[in-house]
C-alpha cells in the first residue's frame, strides 16, 4: 500500500518516500570499534565498571562491533595495552 503524497515539497519523494511526516534523523558523533570476542568482552567489562555518568559505549552493534564516545579512544588503548602487558609471558633468563 502506497500512501498519497503530502502537500508541499518532500525531497524524499524522488526516491519513493511519499509520506515525509515520519522521517526523522538523529546523529551522534562516535568511534566505531571492531575487535575479536575476548577483547569485546574486556571493553564491555571496562564500561560496566564505570559509574553511569562515565559509561562510554553508545551502542553494541554485535559481538565484535561497538559504537563508543569519540573521546575514549586513548583510554581504551591504554587499558588494552596494560592488560596485554600484565598477561604476557616473558621467558626467564
Amino acid at each position: 500500500m502506497v500512501s498519497k503524497p503530502v502537500s508541499g515539497f518532500c525531497p524524499f519523494q524522488q526516491i519513493g518516500f511519499y509520506d515525509c511526516r515520519f522521517i526523522m534523523v538523529n546523529a551522534t558523533k562516535g568511534l566505531f570499534i571492531s575487535c575479536d570476542i575476548p577483547m569485546a568482552q574486556f571493553i564491555v567489562n571496562m564500561n560496566a565498571a564505570l559509574p553511569a555518568s562515565q559509561k562510554f559505549i553508545i551502542h553494541v552493534l554485535d559481538n565484535t562491533h561497538f559504537f563508543v564516545q569519540p573521546d575514549v579512544a586513548g583510554m581504551i588503548r591504554s587499558a588494552i595495552s596494560e592488560f596485554r602487558d600484565q598477561n604476557s609471558y616473558e621467558k626467564p633468563t
